[in-house]
């Protein structure tokens, strides 16, 4: 005998004074209010609109995936264990993507967006046609680098490397949910070792390696405690044990005329210009603002 599926339901009034209470307990916890309408958009399939609108409000009858009960508990952890949403739902936003997440990844940020913009001008800038050959996302994570570059770039072949298995299984999970899986190759190794076979053929990489200092790790927010620590803590006195990795390398891989472009964290700049001009190998190095105009991303092309 199937067992019958009970769906849960909600009148608009009910939802509505949950979320006017659940709003008043983010503010007072210092969590962005923001948070809980993605953790509501999943729950009911409310559009983010209705959400902030409260156009709901009227409505008899409102269908949701979890009880109630299972919302709160869940809300209850963002707030109280500093849980991170995306972490909660298993979803972050990211561009105009709805990427899976796990514990297993760190959640993508608004900062790495700069990255596909960046490489979507210096593409339109550059004098050499990179919008074909072989492009790479080091240290893909989730995947998102690598699923906005598909986008981004339809002709392109994409090389997505992690060291890590369940990343991998969940950025290839989100290429299988953009369409994108079948031009992205994906790795399981460090940095440029499963590359190697393609040395002097990249038109671009990107990479948002570890780079926080684990002086740091004190200061940091409790959501970070959640993400995977090797992701985040960049390894020696400054963070840029990896950094370093990846700029003496990348001119290897690169064609003349090639793409770097690298994330890095605020205070670094200085030093990854210096590490970039003295390396040897780069060209037209530059340092560009995030989304909150501070110096977060950099930019050079393979000589």
């Amino acid at each position: 005998m199937v067992s019958e599926v009970k769906v849960q339901k909600i009148s608009g009034i009910d939802l509505w004074q949950w979320r006017n209470q659940a709003k008043q307990e983010a503010l007072a916890a210092d969590v962005p209010v923001g948070e809980l309408d993605w953790l509501l958009e999943n729950i009911t399939g409310l559009e983010h609109l209705a959400l902030q609108s409260e156009t709901f409000k009227s409505q008899d009858e409102i269908l949701l995936s979890s009880s109630m009960s299972d919302v709160s508990s869940l809300w209850n952890k963002r707030l109280n264990d500093r849980v991170p949403v995306e972490y909660l739902i298993g979803l972050a936003k990211w561009r105009k993507f709805s990427l899976l997440v796990s514990p297993d990844v760190l959640i993508p940020r608004p900062e790495t967006e700069g990255l596909i913009d960046m490489a979507i001008a210096a593409v339109k800038n550059s004098s050499l046609n990179l919008t074909q050959g072989h492009w790479a996302d080091l240290g893909t994570g989730s995947g998102a680098i690598a699923i906005a570059l598909a986008d981004a770039f339809p002709d392109i072949i994409i090389h997505a490397v992690d060291c890590d298995a369940a990343a991998l299984n969940v950025a290839k999970a989100n290429a299988k949910r953009y369409g994108v899986a079948d031009r992205i190759n994906f790795y399981q190794g460090s940095w440029f070792e499963p590359l190697a076979h393609l040395k002097g053929k990249f038109s671009g990489m990107i990479a948002n390696p570890p780079y926080v200092p684990t002086s740091f790790a004190q200061k940091m927010q409790p959501e970070v405690a959640y993400e995977p620590q090797f992701a985040v803590y960049g390894g020696g006195v400054d963070g840029l044990e990896h950094v370093r990795h990846l700029l003496k390398f990348a001119p290897d891989y690169l064609i003349s005329g090639g793409v770097w472009l690298l994330e890095m964290m605020v205070g670094q700049a200085e030093v990854v210009t210096q590490l970039l001009q003295t390396q040897g190998g780069y060209q037209d190095i530059q340092i560009h603002i995030d989304y909150a105009g501070r110096n977060r991303l950099a930019s050079a092309s393979r000589i």
